[in-house]
């Protein structure tokens, strides 16, 4: 694994297994948004949850205005390693660079969510 001192946190490969479960799971309830564009788009309107993006980025100069942006928000935010697994777990054939999970009514994605945020922070 080839770490950069600009993507922090990452995620390790049981992290990024649930991380991707958790997409799919929300994907099903219509609750994520893809890419970059979409994923300010919404954190400036306070819909979302938690943040991931991808770490092969390329350029990587591309998501790293996110995480500063997180941080005003206070929204959580992890990087894993593929944009190719990230958008399959999104349901799409291509890899995305940015995956935003939108606030929920759902108990039990609730749950899952806030699990994932413990593990994070």
């Amino acid at each position: 694994m080839n770490y950069k001192p600009k993507i922090f946190p990452i995620a390790n490969d049981d992290l990024t297994i649930q991380i991707l479960d958790l997409i799919e799971i929300a994907s099903k309830f219509k609750l994520i948004k893809k890419g970059a564009n979409e994923a300010v788009k919404n954190i400036r309107k306070g819909k979302v949850e938690f943040l991931i993006l991808a770490s092969d980025s390329n350029p990587i100069e591309i998501v790293l205005h996110l995480p500063l942006l997180c941080e005003d928000y206070s929204i959580p935010y992890i990087f894993i390693n593929s944009k190719n697994s990230l958008g399959k777990a999104c349901g799409i054939n291509r890899g995305i660079v940015a995956c935003s999970i939108l606030e929920s009514i759902n108990i039990d994605l609730n749950n899952q969510i806030k699990c994932l945020k413990k593990r994070v922070e």
